[in-house]
C-alpha cells in the first residue's frame, strides 16, 4: 500500500503559484540588469579607451580652458592658504603674521613660552592688577626659568621623535605649573 502523501501530485494551484513566482523573479532580474546596462551606457563615453585622437581633443580643450580658469584657481589657493594659516595661528594663540616664528615641532611650546613672558611683563608693569611684592618675586624667579625652558625646547627639536615627545611633555608640564602660578598672582585662580 502506498502512502497518500508520497504519491500525491501537487495541486494545480501550487504549481501555477510557483511558476508565477519564478517568472516574476526572472522578470525583475532582467529589469534590474537592463537598468544597470542603461546606466552604464550613460557613462560609457568616459570609460572608452584613450585613443590618440581623443587625447589630442582633450589637450586642445585644456589649452583653451586652462588660461580662463587659472586666475580663479590661484585666487582659490590663496584663500585656502590664508584660512589654513589663520586656523594654525588660532590654535597656537598668535597672530597669523607671527606664524612663521613658531614653525617646527616645538612651535606650540615656543608660542606658549612667549605668551607667558608677555603675561609676566604685564604682571610686573601692573597693567591688569596691582603688582605685589610676591608677584614681583614670582616674575623675577620665573623669567630665567622661561629662558631655560626655551633652550630646552630648541634642544629637544634635534632629538629623536620618542625622546622629543617625552621632553616636550615635561616642558609642557612645567609650563602648566608656571601658568597656574601666574593666574594665581593675577587673581584669577584662588
Amino acid at each position: 500500500m502506498r502512502s497518500a502523501d508520497s504519491t500525491a501530485a501537487p495541486l494545480p494551484d501550487e504549481t501555477t503559484q510557483t511558476k508565477k513566482t519564478k517568472k516574476a523573479g526572472r522578470a525583475a532580474r532582467r529589469k534590474a540588469e537592463t537598468a544597470i546596462d542603461s546606466a552604464g551606457a550613460d557613462h560609457g563615453r568616459s570609460r572608452q579607451p584613450l585613443t590618440a585622437a581623443r587625447a589630442r581633443r582633450l589637450i586642445g580643450v585644456s589649452k583653451a580652458v586652462a588660461p580662463l580658469l587659472a586666475p580663479y584657481a590661484l585666487a582659490l589657493a590663496g584663500v585656502a592658504r590664508a584660512r589654513w594659516d589663520a586656523y594654525r595661528a588660532a590654535r597656537l594663540g598668535v597672530d597669523p603674521t607671527q606664524l612663521s616664528a613658531y614653525a617646527g615641532p616645538g612651535g606650540a611650546l615656543h608660542a606658549r613660552l612667549s605668551r607667558v613672558a608677555e603675561a609676566l611683563g604685564e604682571l610686573e608693569s601692573g597693567t591688569h592688577a596691582q603688582p605685589t611684592e610676591a608677584a614681583r618675586r614670582f616674575v623675577a624667579d620665573t623669567r630665567p626659568r622661561l629662558v631655560d625652558l626655551s633652550v630646552a625646547v630648541r634642544a629637544a627639536e634635534q632629538m629623536p621623535t620618542a625622546r622629543r615627545r617625552t621632553a616636550y611633555r615635561a616642558i609642557g608640564g612645567e609650563l602648566d605649573r608656571i601658568e597656574i602660578d601666574l593666574l594665581t598672582h593675577l587673581g584669577i585662580i584662588t
